[in-house]
C-alpha cells in the first residue's frame, strides 16, 4: 500500500515510524470520527490514538480540526506524547513528507504552540534544523518562510512560554540572512527578507536580554550583515550605545566576546542528515582511507551555488559541537584538524574562506579558561602545527590570518583580543596539545616576520596561565582527596565534560572495574603537584573551593569529581566533629556546583530514561551525581540530604536516582552471591560489577578518611565479609528512606503524603527506564524496605503491569521458596488489596493471583479470614469478581484442609457462586481426603459441643453452605456409605440421629436430602433438630 505520508521508492524498506502510525490510524479510523469515545483509554491505547490522530491531521487536511478536538479530549500528558511523535516525524522523515503533509506539519505546530505543548520548544528547533543554508530552491524557501511567519505571529505566545526558543530562531535568521541579502536575482526572496529582518530586529531591539544569550557569535553574525541598514544602525549600538538595548546586564560589547557561545546553537545550522554523515566520518572513517568519503560528502552537501556557505557552519559546528573521545583522539581516525583542512580548500569564494577561517579562531580571539573548552581552539593549532612543513603555506596562511585578528577584529579591545590569543596558545602547550610553540616560532619555514610578530605577541602575554588548584587547607588525612593529576603531554587534550561522561572508564574517580581488589585511591593521583592555598578555616577553605570548583572543571572533568569528591567529604568531617557546619548554606553550595557542571555539559541528577539509548554513558558511576549519591549513602549527612531535597523541590527524580543505585548495588551483590563463590569465580564476576566495585572502592575510601588513614591500601576481595556487604546494601536503602522521610516532613507536610506513596513515585519513575530490570527493582523493595511496600496496593498494582510473565513467573518462584513477601501477614491488609483489585483489567488480576497463590501457599497468614472477608463483605458483581474467586479456588487446593479454613469453607453463605464450596471439597477430596474428613469430623464436634473457640465459629448462629451439604450427601452415597449416620455427626441432638435411622429404609434418598437440607439452613443450635423431625414425619 502506497503510503500518503512519504514519498518512498519501490525498492526502498518501509520506514517504521510511519509504519507504525499508518497502522494505528487503520485499526482506529472509526474511531476518530465523532462521537468520540468518553473511555478513558490504557497506555497502550493512549499511545495508538495519538499515533492514530497524528497520522489523520497530517494526510486529512479537511478533518484536521476534527481530528485536533479529539485530542484535546483525550490528552492527559500535556500533549508530550503527541509532541515526540512529530520530533521524530521531522527528524526522521522531513525530507521525504509530500507537500500537502509539510503544510499540515506546520498547522498541526501553531496549534501546538497555542496550547502551550510539552516539548514544542524542541519541535521549532527540530524544524529550523531542516532549513538548509546555501538552498535557494522553493521548498526551503517555502519552509523559511512559514517558520519566520510563525515566530512573528506567535510571538506573544512564545515570548511567554518558551522565550529561549526564539533564541535559536534568530541565530538560524541572521545566518541565513547573510546568505540571502547577497542574492538579489531571486525576485522570491524579496518579501522573505523582509519577513526575516522584521523578526531580526524586533528580537535585537526589544529582547535583546534574551539575545545575550547565543553569546560572541552573535556579533560574529552580526557584523556579516554589516552592510544591510537595518543591521548597521543596531552595530553602531552595539558597539558604541549600548544603553540604547535598555539591558541592565549590557554595558559593552566585550561582555559578549567574554560569553561562549552554547554548542545546541551550533546544531541549528547542519541537518540531521549533515551531522550524521559528519560524525561518522569524525568517529569511523580511518586517516588515509577517507578520501572516498570526502568526495561523497562535497557531493552531497557542498557543490552546488551559494552552497559553500555550508562550510563555515560546518567548522564552527566541529570546533565546538564534535568533541571526541580520548579512545579516538588515540587512534587513527581521521582527526579534527583534517577534515576543516580539507573543508578550507574547498572554498572557491575569498569571503567564504575569510568567513571559514574566522569560524576556526573565533574563541581564540576571547579565550578564557575559566569559561572555555581547549577542545574549541585544538583543531587550529593542530592544522597549523601538523601542516608543516609539508604544507608550510597553509600554516603560513593561517598564522598570518589570526595575527591579523589580533591587529584588526576590533581596534579598541585589542588588548582583550591579544590575552585571549595568548592564553588560548599557552593553554594549548600547558594541556599538553603541544609540547611547545617552538614548532612554530623557530620555524625557518615560515617567514621572519610572521615568526616576530607571534614572538611579540607571547611576550607581551597580558594574561597569565591559571596554575594547578587546590585552594582548600584540610587535615592531612584529607589531603589526598584533593589530588590532582599532572596533565599529560601526550598530544591529546583532556575532553569536555560532555564527552567524558560518554567515555566509560574516564569520567571519574576510581571508575575503572575492580578485579582482584579494590584500590582505595586512583593511581594517577600525583600529590607532588598540588599547590595548597593557607585559609583561615574549614568553612572558608570549602567554600573557596566552591567558588574556583568551575575553573577546575574547565580545566579536567576528572579533577572537578575529585574536588567534588573532597568538599563532601569535608562537610561529613566538621558535622562528624561538632563543627559547625550549618554556616555552609547547602543552597549556596548547590547552585555553585550544579551550575559549574551544567555550564560544561553536565546535568546534576538528570533523568536516567534520557540516558537510556546511550550505551556507553552510565551515570551512575564515577559521575558528579554518583559521587553525591554514594557520599549521602556513606554518611547520611544533614547538609547534604539538604542539597538533595533542594534539588527535589527543582524538579529533579532525586529520590529516583537514589533508589535506582541502590537497587542495581543490591541486585550485583545479589549476582555475586555475597562473594561466596571462588577467587577466580569472584574475579570474573566482579569484572561485570562495576558499580558494585565503585561502591565499594568509595566505601573503604570513605572509611580510611574518616579514620584519618592515608595510606594507599589495598584490599582483597576474597578477605570481604559477607556481613560487611549486606550491611553496605541495608545502608543504601536505609539512606534512601531517610531521605524519603525526610522529603516528607519538609516538602509534603501540607500533602499528607505517606512514605509509601513516596515510595510509589519513585518506583514509577525507575521502571520508565530502560536502563533498569523491573524484576530485580522490585524484589529489592520488598526485600529491603519491607515496611513501606507489602501489601501496597498502588506497588503491587505498578508491578503487575510493569512486569512481564516471564519475570512474573520467576518471581513467584523466588516468592514461593520464602526469599521474600508481597503481602505480609495480615489478613484484613490482603482482603483490602483483593478487593481495590476486582476494578483492575483482567490481565492485571490474573497476574496477581499468581503471586498471592505463591505466597499464601506457603506462608502462615489465617487465609480463611481473608475467605470469609470476601464471601461475607455484601453484594458483589459476579463479573468483577470472578477471577478473585477462581484465584480463591486455586489457592484452597494449594493448602491443606485444616479444621478451621474447612470449617470456613462449610461455613460460607450460599448467595454468591453457590458452588465454590463444593469444587473446593472435590479438590480437597482428590488431593488429601484423609485430612479433609479428619477436618470434617473434627468440624462436626465443635458443632456439637458448641464450641466457640475456633476464630471461625464465633457466632450462636450458624449456616451450612448447601452445596457442600449435596456434594457431601453424593460423595457418600457414590462411595456406599450410610447417608443418614454420616449426616447424623452434623446435629447437636442424638434424637435426630434415632428418627433418620427409623425412617431409613422407608425414605428415598433424594427425599431426605430435601428435607434435611430445608431443616438444616440455616442452623441454630438446639432449636432446629424437632423442625427436622416434624418436616420428614409431615413429609
Amino acid at each position: 500500500m502506497a503510503s500518503k505520508l512519504i514519498r518512498i521508492a519501490s525498492y526502498e524498506a518501509q520506514n517504521q515510524l510511519e509504519l507504525s502510525l499508518r497502522q494505528a490510524f487503520d485499526i482506529l479510523q472509526s474511531k476518530l470520527r465523532p462521537p468520540f469515545s468518553l473511555a478513558i483509554p490504557s497506555p497502550q491505547e493512549y499511545t495508538q490514538l495519538n499515533q492514530a490522530i497524528l497520522y489523520g491531521v497530517l494526510i486529512e487536511p479537511h478533518f484536521a480540526k476534527s481530528h485536533i478536538k479529539h485530542l484535546h479530549a483525550i490528552v492527559i500528558d500535556g500533549y508530550k506524547l503527541f509532541l515526540s511523535l512529530l520530533v521524530g516525524i521531522v527528524n526522521e522523515l522531513y525530507m521525504k513528507l509530500v507537500d500537502s503533509v509539510k503544510e499540515q506539519l506546520i498547522w498541526v505546530t501553531k496549534e501546538m504552540i497555542d496550547v502551550s505543548a510539552v516539548g514544542i520548544d524542541s519541535l521549532l528547533v527540530c524544524l529550523l534544523r531542516q532549513i538548509v543554508g546555501g538552498d535557494f530552491s522553493d521548498e526551503n524557501l517555502w519552509l523559511c518562510f512559514e517558520l519566520v511567519s510563525l515566530c512573528l505571529s506567535k510571538w506573544d505566545c512564545l515570548i511567554e512560554e518558551k522565550p529561549v526558543v526564539l533564541t535559536s530562531a534568530l541565530y538560524t535568521f541572521l545566518r541565513l540572512l547573510a546568505d540571502h541579502c547577497r542574492v538579489f536575482s531571486n525576485p522570491k526572496l524579496e518579501m522573505l527578507r523582509r519577513l526575516e529582518i522584521e523578526f531580526c530586529v524586533k528580537m535585537l531591539r526589544g529582547q535583546f536580554h534574551l539575545c545575550l544569550k547565543i553569546g560572541r557569535d552573535l556579533v560574529r553574525l552580526l557584523q556579516d550583515l554589516f552592510h544591510v541598514p537595518e543591521f548597521k544602525s543596531i552595530w553602531k549600538d552595539l558597539v558604541l550605545n549600548p544603553s540604547e538595548f535598555r539591558t541592565a546586564e549590557y554595558s559593552d560589547v566585550s561582555q559578549l566576546y567574554c560569553t561562549r557561545t552554547s554548542s545546541r546553537y551550533f546544531l541549528l545550522r547542519i541537518t540531521p542528515e549533515m551531522e550524521t554523515q559528519l560524525r561518522f566520518l569524525l568517529t569511523h572513517v580511518m586517516l588515509g582511507s577517507q578520501r572516498r568519503y570526502q568526495i561523497w560528502f562535497e557531493k552531497k552537501f557542498l557543490l552546488g551555488p551559494e552552497r559553500e556557505s555550508r562550510i563555515v557552519d560546518i567548522v564552527r559546528f566541529i570546533c565546538c559541537a564534535h568533541h571526541p573521545s580520548n579512545e579516538i583522539l588515540q587512534s587513527n581516525v581521521i582527526p579534527r584538524w583534517a577534515v576543516i583542512g580539507w573543508l578550507l580548500t574547498c572554498c572557491k569564494k575569498k569571503y567564504i574562506e575569510a568567513n571559514g577561517r574566522l569560524a576556526l579562531f573565533y574563541d581564540w580571539l576571547f579565550f578564557n579558561e575559566k569559561v572555555d573548552n581547549i577542545m574549541n581552539i585544538e583543531p587550529a593549532m593542530l592544522l597549523m602545527v601538523c601542516s608543516l612543513p609539508k604544507y608550510i603555506n597553509f600554516t603560513h596562511s593561517l598564522l598570518e590570518f589570526l595575527l591579523l585578528l589580533v591587529d584588526n577584529y576590533d581596534l579598541d579591545r585589542k588588548n582583550v583580543i591579544a590575552g585571549g590569543v595568548s592564553s588560548a596558545f599557552n593553554a594549548l602547550v600547558q594541556r599538553g596539545v603541544v609540547h611547545s610553540l617552538d614548532v612554530l616560532i623557530h620555524c625557518n619555514a615560515l617567514s621572519p616576520p610572521i615568526r616576530e610578530r607571534l614572538q611579540n605577541l607571547l611576550l607581551n602575554d597580558q594574561c597569565k596561565v591559571p596554575r594547578d588548584l587546590l585552594p582548600i587547607d584540610l587535615p592531612s588525612h584529607f589531603t589526598p582527596a584533593l589530588s590532582l593529576p599532572d596533565v599529560p603531554s601526550t598530544g591529546n587534550p583532556t575532553t569536555s565534560a560532555n564527552e567524558q561522561l560518554t567515555c566509560e572508564g574516564e569520567a571519574g574517580l576510581s571508575t575503572r572495574p575492580v578485579v582482584a581488589s579494590v584500590p582505595v585511591l586512583d593511581d594517577s593521583v600525583n600529590t607532588s603537584t598540588l599547590q595548597v592555598v593557607a585559609v583561615e578555616s574549614e568553612v572558608d577553605a570549602i567554600e573557596s573551593v566552591v567558588e574556583n570548583i568551575g575553573e577546575i572543571i574547565k580545566e579536567s572533568y576528572t579533577r572537578g569529581l575529585q574536588t567534588l569528591e573532597a568538599i563532601l567529604l569535608s562537610i561529613v568531617n566538621q558535622c562528624n566533629h561538632g563543627k559547625t557546619s550549618c554556616s555552609i548554606s547547602s543552597q549556596d553550595l548547590l547552585s555553585k556546583i550544579a551550575k559549574e557542571f551544567e555550564s560544561n555539559g553536565y546535568q546534576l541528577f538528570t533523568s536516567l530514561g534520557s540516558l537510556a539509548d546511550i550505551v556507553e554513558c552510565d551515570d551512575e558511576i564515577g559521575s558528579a551525581t554518583a559521587i553525591i549519591t554514594r557520599s549521602f549513602i556513606f554518611s547520611q549527612n544533614e547538609t547534604i540530604q539538604e542539597m538533595l531535597l533542594v534539588w527535589v523541590r527543582n524538579g529533579f527524580p532525586v529520590g529516583a536516582r537514589l533508589l535506582s543505585y541502590a537497587s542495581r548495588v543490591a541486585n550485583e551483590v545479589h549476582a555475586a552471591g555475597c562473594f561466596g563463590n571462588s577467587d577466580a569465580e569472584a574475579e570474573v564476576s566482579l569484572s561485570r560489577m562495576p558499580l558494585l566495585a565503585y561502591h565499594l572502592d568509595g566505601y573503604f575510601t570513605f572509611l580510611k578518611k574518616r579514620q584519618g588513614d592515608s595510606s594507599k591500601t589495598f584490599v582483597s576481595v576474597s578477605e570481604m565479609d559477607e556481613k560487611v556487604i549486606a550491611n553496605l546494601v541495608k545502608s543504601a536503602f536505609t539512606a534512601y528512606k531517610h531521605f524519603l522521610l525526610s522529603s516528607r516532613a519538609i516538602l509534603h507536610k501540607e500533602a499528607d503524603t505517606s512514605p509509601s506513596k513516596l515510595l510509589f513515585s519513585d518506583l514509577k519513575d525507575c521502571s520508565d527506564w530502560k536502563r533498569i530490570r523491573t524484576k530485580d527493582l522490585f524484589r529489592n523493595i520488598f526485600c529491603h524496605l519491607s515496611d513501606l511496600s507489602l501489601c501496597e496496593e498502588d506497588i503491587i498494582r505498578l508491578l503487575v503491569e510493569k512486569m512481564d510473565y516471564a519475570n512474573l513467573t520467576e518471581m513467584q518462584f523466588e516468592v514461593g521458596m520464602g526469599k521474600f513477601s508481597l503481602f505480609g501477614d495480615s489478613p484484613k491488609l490482603v482482603f483490602r488489596l483483593i478487593k481495590n483489585s476486582l476494578n483492575w483489567n483482567p490481565v492485571e488480576q490474573h497476574k496477581l493471583w499468581g503471586l498471592i497463590r505463591s505466597e499464601l501457599s506457603v506462608s502462615k497468614i489465617q487465609v480463611e479470614k481473608i475467605i470469609v472477608e470476601f464471601f461475607s463483605s455484601g453484594e458483589m458483581d459476579r463479573n468483577l469478581s470472578a477471577i478473585a474467586v477462581g484465584g480463591f479456588l486455586t489457592l484452597c487446593s494449594c493448602r491443606a484442609p485444616t479444621p478451621d479454613l474447612v470449617g470456613t469453607i462449610m461455613s460460607l453463605p450460599n448467595n454468591f457462586f453457590e458452588d465454590f464450596t463444593a469444587a473446593a471439597l472435590a479438590t480437597w477430596a482428590a488431593s488429601n481426603a484423609s485430612m479433609l474428613f479428619d477436618s470434617l469430623t473434627k468440624f462436626a464436634e465443635k458443632l456439637k459441643s458448641k464450641s466457640t473457640c475456633s476464630t471461625i465459629l464465633n457466632s450462636t448462629e450458624i449456616e451450612i453452605n448447601q452445596s457442600a451439604i449435596f456434594w457431601l450427601l453424593n460423595y457418600f452415597n457414590a462411595e456406599g456409605m450410610n447417608v443418614s449416620d454420616m449426616l447424623s455427626n452434623f446435629k447437636p441432638n442424638a434424637l435426630w440421629k434415632l428418627n433418620m435411622q427409623a425412617r431409613d429404609e422407608a425414605a428415598d434418598l433424594k427425599v431426605v436430602q430435601h428435607i434435611y437440607l430445608q431443616s438444616l439452613l440455616p442452623w441454630k443450635y438446639g432449636q432446629r433438630w424437632l423442625m427436622l423431625k416434624s418436616s420428614y414425619e409431615d413429609y
